[in-house]
């Protein structure tokens, strides 16, 4: 799989590639985002953790363009993306998936990869009658990178198939699968671990890794903590709308603050106690 090289995306190639200063959202008057700030360093997996209500979701739809702040900034690299359009922010290079699968299910599995592609010759009218042989070789380039994508998740027999009629943990991977497509530099992943398999969960947790690999930077929401600690290199806590702290999940254990806030009812949620 291809992704885009981080050297010649608008974003640069120094300091963190993803930054959030003093981030602001409220909803009739109760603050959902109260001044969260935090780098995300480049080419590293970092989860973002917190209680219920900490404003995780919201963070990220901040980030990736879906929703707009009260105020704060947000930079993509060097450029300051702040409530810029988020189609604007994907051609940038930030992409992201959702808790809930959003799957084109009028589509067929390969036609969801299909579309994720930006800027395609074949959206010109201009080049469709006067470079026509420039938009055929493009899809033919397409189609073979998407059907590279579907066998490495899993899902090149379902090829055919309407996306509606994949199961939970299809539509997961179909989604990723389509952020994949789409050649991120940054990958926002809210929650992908939620409501799958363990086997599923190993299988998923190997993609990210390759993503890293690749050169992606990824930012994941995620509650599973096992998960976290294994596969990713740095953790931000957010509570009440603020980053508490930050750092690798194994020194945040130690964080009275943090324990208090949100990895003690984990800890008593997973025991019973």
């Amino acid at each position: 799989m291809t992704y885009k090289d981080l050297s010649t995306t608008p974003a640069g190639s120094e300091g963190p590639i993803l930054r959030c200063e003093g981030l602001t959202k409220a909803f009739g008057g109760v603050n959902a985002v109260n001044g969260a700030t935090f780098d995300v360093p480049r080419n590293k997996i970092t989860a973002l953790i917190g209680p219920n209500g900490a404003g995780k979701t919201t963070v990220v739809n901040i980030l990736s363009g879906a929703m707009k702040s009260d105020s704060g900034t947000v930079h993509l690299g060097s450029t300051d993306v702040t409530n810029m359009d988020r189609a604007k922010i994907a051609r940038l290079g930030l992409m992201r998936t959702f808790q809930l699968s959003r799957e084109l299910g009028g589509l067929s599995v390969l036609e969801n990869l299909l579309v994720a592609p930006k800027v395609q010759a074949g959206e010109s009218i201009f080049n469709i009658f006067f470079r026509p042989r420039l938009v055929k070789r493009e899809e033919r380039q397409n189609i073979e990178r998407a059907t590279e994508i579907l066998r490495t998740y899993g899902l090149y027999d379902l090829r055919d198939n309407w996306a509606r009629e994949l199961s939970g943990g299809q539509k997961k991977l179909l989604e990723i699968s389509r952020g994949v497509m789409a050649s991120p530099s940054v990958f926002l992943l809210d929650e992908p671990m939620a409501g799958v398999n363990p086997a599923l969960i190993e299988r998923i947790g190997g993609y990210i890794l390759d993503m890293k690999a690749q050169g992606v930077t990824v930012l994941m929401i995620e509650h599973n903590l096992n998960v976290v600690e294994r596969i990713c290199d740095n953790v931000i806590v957010l509570a009440e709308g603020k980053t508490l702290a930050t750092g690798k999940l194994s020194e945040l254990r130690q964080n009275k603050e943090v324990v208090t806030a949100y990895l003690g009812e984990v800890i008593n949620a997973s025991t019973g106690h």
